[in-house]
């Protein structure tokens, strides 16, 4: 704001006054009035030739009015008193002390701005919160087109970038192949439907298929390398009918001894489907031999667990149980 016209100090001589107009400087100077000039509600006279009227503005010190701090004790009483308010408060903020009134029958602690509880939101972790990591492994595996489910024991997986056809579980874990290269699995169990022939026997489909079971698992493998080096020889360990699903089966099973590696355990066996036409269904399991194949008496678990889809309290109910298991 600009001052209005009056007696202000001459910022070229601070020993006398020089007019204001309320726009610029005029030529006009006196000398400065005694004490007391410029209080509040003073009214001073102007020396006669002065331009303007009496005039109870503050007077300021140098320089243009707009520029200058008021000269007179009350102005500058207020001034000073914001600035040490100011002051104070800048203070206050740099040290970051606030001292709290005595709420709780004394003084609060001081506390600084460092270890203020912050009053925004937390900041988010970047790290990611892991999901939940599901605890049920599944316990059975379905054959959907026969109509049956089998048991997964501890140490069998539903089956993974499996070659063979209708595979329904395999050990978990793979090893390299002890003679042509490639992948092998400790064990396997297949079921299918048998179609291409007409016996409906499963004594005869059984004895029929443990030859062509063996080869496909230890002689030749499906584009014709022969992982295990090829088979040497083979004796039948165990025979006879078998319950499967409440169905009278038959079982047939071998010990292959092959070029290379430990060989294995062969079975098939074959039993009517408990669906459709009660088309023979038949079962392969493959298991290594050694300390690293697993126990042959999972052939008798997962085949005491075959049940009909929907129906988990189906047992054996005819035939005999499985042979020997050695």
């Amino acid at each position: 704001m600009t001052p209005p016209p009056g007696w202000y100090s001459d910022p070229s001589a601070p020993h006398q006054e020089r007019w204001w107009d309320g726009t610029a400087w005029t030529e006009h100077r006196r000398a400065p009035e005694p004490a007391g000039y410029g209080t509040p509600g003073a009214q001073q006279q102007v020396r006669p030739g002065a331009p303007g009227p009496s005039s109870t503005v503050p007077l300021f010190t140098g320089g243009h009015p707009e520029q200058r701090r008021p000269a007179d004790g009350t102005v500058r009483g207020k001034a000073v008193a914001l600035t040490a308010a100011g002051a104070v408060l800048v203070a206050a903020i740099a040290g970051g002390v606030f001292f709290l009134g005595e709420e709780d029958g004394g003084p609060r602690t001081p506390t600084s701005p460092s270890s203020a509880a912050p009053t925004g939101p937390s900041p988010v972790s970047a790290t990611p919160t892991p999901s939940p990591t599901p605890t049920d492994a599944p316990t059975v595996v379905e054959d959907q087109l026969n109509g049956i489910t089998f048991p997964l024991p501890d140490g069998w997986v539903p089956p993974k970038h499996v070659a063979e056809d209708d595979v329904m579980m395999t050990t978990d874990g793979t090893y390299d192949c002890p003679a042509d290269g490639g992948v092998c699995r400790h064990g396997l169990v297949v079921s299918r439907t048998v179609t291409a022939n007409a016996e409906s026997s499963p004594k005869t489909l059984a004895e029929q298929d443990i030859e062509d079971a063996a080869d496909d698992a230890y002689d030749r493998d499906l584009v014709g390398n022969k992982p295990f080096g090829g088979i040497e020889s083979h004796e039948e360990v165990a025979s006879g009918p078998v319950a499967v699903a409440g169905r009278a089966g038959y079982y047939v099973r071998w010990r292959v001894t092959t070029a290379e590696g430990p060989g294995g355990y062969v079975q098939s066996m074959v039993f009517p489907s408990t669906v459709g036409t009660e088309s023979p269904i038949l079962v392969r399991y493959v298991f290594d031999a050694g300390e690293d194949g697993p126990p042959l008496a999972d052939m008798e678990r997962i085949t005491k667990g075959i049940r009909p889809v929907g129906d988990a309290d189906t047992g054996g109910g005819v035939g005999s149980g499985i042979g020997p298991s050695n």
